[in-house]
C-alpha cells in the first residue's frame, strides 16, 4: 500500500484496539498502514497479533535503561525509524517524556476507557462505577505532557447498567472504544488535521 500513511502502535497487553487498526488497513479505502508496533515489555499478545500479520516489532523496557529519560530517547529513535505520521497509544502504559513529544508531539494519540477530564489514569471504568455515573466512555486524545490532559479528538458515550461491575463495562467501553478508534486515526491520516489550543479540528 505504497499511498497509504504509515503510523507506529505502542501497546502494552492484549492489542485488540491494534487488532482493529490492523483490519482497517487491510482495505486500501482506509488510506493507513500500520508500519511496526513497539511495545514496553516481552511476551505479550499485542506483539504476536503484529507478527501474525507481518508487521516489525520492537520492544522498549524501562528497565534496560539506566534512567527514563535514557527510555524514552531510545523510544523515541524507534518510533522514528519508521517514520509515522502519526504514532498511537493503543493500551500503552507507560508515559513518554519530553524527548518523545519533542518528536511527536501534536501527533500522537492515546484512546482512554473514560469520559476525559474525568477519571483520568489506568483506572477509568473502575473510578467511574465508584463514583456512580450514569455514563462512562472513550476519549481519543492528543498526548501532553500531562496524564490525560491532551485536546480531545472524539469521545463516544456507554451507558452504565446497575449490574455493571468493572470487567463488564471495561469490555462494553472496548466495544466502542475499537471503532471510534479506527474511524478517527483513518481520518486524521486521509484528511488531516490541526491542534487548536484545547480543539482538534479534522482538515488541512
Amino acid at each position: 500500500m505504497p499511498d497509504s500513511t504509515p503510523i507506529v502502535v505502542l501497546v502494552s497487553g492484549s492489542g485488540t484496539l491494534l487488532q482493529a487498526l490492523i483490519d482497517a488497513s487491510a482495505d486500501p479505502a482506509y488510506g493507513v498502514r500500520v508500519a511496526a508496533v513497539g511495545a514496553d515489555r516481552d511476551g505479550i499478545e499485542g506483539l504476536a497479533r503484529a507478527e501474525r500479520a507481518g508487521i516489525p516489532t520492537f520492544v522498549r523496557r524501562v528497565r534496560d535503561f539506566a534512567s527514563r529519560e535514557d527510555w524514552d530517547a531510545a523510544l523515541a529513535g524507534d518510533v522514528a525509524a519508521y517514520d509515522p505520521a502519526l504514532v498511537v497509544s493503543a493500551g500503552f502504559l507507560k508515559l513518554v517524556g519530553p524527548t518523545f513529544l519533542a518528536s511527536f508531539g501534536g501527533r500522537y494519540l492515546n484512546s482512554h476507557n473514560a469520559l476525559l477530564p474525568a477519571f483520568p489514569g489506568i483506572h477509568g471504568p473502575r473510578d467511574a462505577l465508584d463514583y456512580g455515573v450514569k455514563v462512562a466512555g472513550a476519549t481519543l486524545f492528543v498526548v501532553d505532557e500531562g496524564v490525560d490532559t491532551g485536546a480531545i479528538v472524539a469521545q463516544c458515550v456507554v451507558p452504565v447498567d446497575d449490574s455493571d461491575d468493572v470487567d463488564t463495562l471495561t469490555e462494553r467501553i472496548k466495544q466502542a472504544e475499537r471503532p471510534q478508534l479506527v474511524d478517527y486515526v483513518g481520518r486524521m491520516a486521509r484528511e488531516g488535521f490541526q491542534v487548536e489550543g484545547r480543539r482538534v479540528r479534522l482538515g488541512r
